[in-house]
């Protein structure tokens, strides 16, 4: 049986007359944060590269080492992977001779899972092994629900979610903020053991507040910085002089707002995080997908009014040819 291309175009219009009748879908808004979210605050200021966060973080997570060295002597991660969940990069210009300069300096950042308010591995996942606790916000994973599939990875629009290919049985590797710990009454070891208060763990709302502080100091200030949990300010605090901040906080608007935040004196595409839009890809793709296939499914009720459509000409040109015989 063929199709002419007459034939198809009336199908489709058929089809599309059929969509026009529908129910317009309605766009779907960025989620928003739990009040008691649970993040991290990242200044890059005040890093000086120490990386005991990431080995803090392999330690209470039970991580491999992963070598990049021919010695192999000491665990030396160059970026996130199955076997790291948390690593310091650094920016570096020039002759790299000043911290936290864009011209002829340098400067850190740390690459992690940022645990979206609207997070688009959660939105991909086809079997929830991906999930967003209702209260602490922090983005989970279920090994056992995972089936490998890697949409959480494709996802990602900061690529963080990794997939162990050199394993077995492989599954995906990210923060969870050490979630674990939480009911022993601790909190996330990259931020226990910073010594500068580079990494600062506490409730979004008063790290936001932190954050905004830091940015309002006068360059050159001698400031308090609070270390640990600023929630309960476990330790006591590091003293040092404030940077030029930039007047922004990533993670505040972008794809909906981070429960990470991050400040710096260097751009932050020059420290690898990228420029995104403040519209969640979970909330534009649902969208999407509702408008296609909401409706009863329509889409695919209107492909098949296609086929039902030349399906019955092509029946009715058949008995015309056999009337004709007799």
């Amino acid at each position: 049986m063929s199709i002419s291309r007459r034939d198809f175009l009336k199908g489709a219009l058929a089809g599309g007359a059929m969509l026009a009748t529908a129910a317009p879908a309605e766009a779907r808004e960025n989620l928003t944060m739990p009040d008691e979210a649970l993040g991290l605050l990242y200044d890059s200021t005040l890093c000086i590269g120490c990386k005991a966060c990431v080995a803090a973080c392999k330690d209470v997570n039970d991580m491999p080492p992963e070598f990049s060295s021919e010695s192999q002597l000491w665990d030396t991660p160059l970026d996130i992977s199955g076997k790291t969940l948390n690593v310091i990069k650094v920016y570096q210009d020039g002759n790299s001779a000043t911290k936290d300069s864009e011209k002829d300096g340098f400067a850190y950042m740390k690459v992690s899972c940022l645990h979206c308010v609207d997070p688009s591995c959660v939105s991909a996942c086809p079997v929830s092994a991906m999930t967003k606790d209702p209260v602490t916000g922090i983005v989970g994973y279920d090994k056992d629900a995972c089936i490998g599939c890697r949409y959480c990875v494709a996802a990602c629009p900061f690529g963080v979610p990794r997939f162990q290919y050199d394993t077995p049985l492989p599954q995906i590797s990210k923060c969870q903020l050490c979630k674990h710990r939480i009911g022993e009454g601790k909190y996330a070891a990259c931020a226990e053991v910073c010594p500068t208060g580079a990494t600062l763990y506490g409730k979004v709302k008063t790290l936001k507040a932190e954050a905004k502080r830091r940015v309002a100091l006068k360059p050159g200030e001698e400031t308090s910085f609070p270390r640990g949990n600023l929630d309960t300010h476990d330790q006591s605090p590091h003293t040092a002089k404030a940077a030029k901040y930039l007047p922004q906080v990533y993670g505040e608007k972008e794809v909906g707002g981070t429960q990470m935040l991050k400040l710096s004196a260097v751009p932050f595409e020059k420290l690898g995080m990228p420029t995104l839009p403040e519209r969640s890809y979970a909330a534009t793709s649902e969208t999407m997908q509702h408008t296609l296939y909401g409706n009863a499914l329509a889409l695919p009720l209107a492909f098949l009014g296609v086929l039902t459509y030349v399906a019955k000409r092509n029946v009715k040109h058949h008995d015309d040819a056999d009337d004709s015989k007799e």
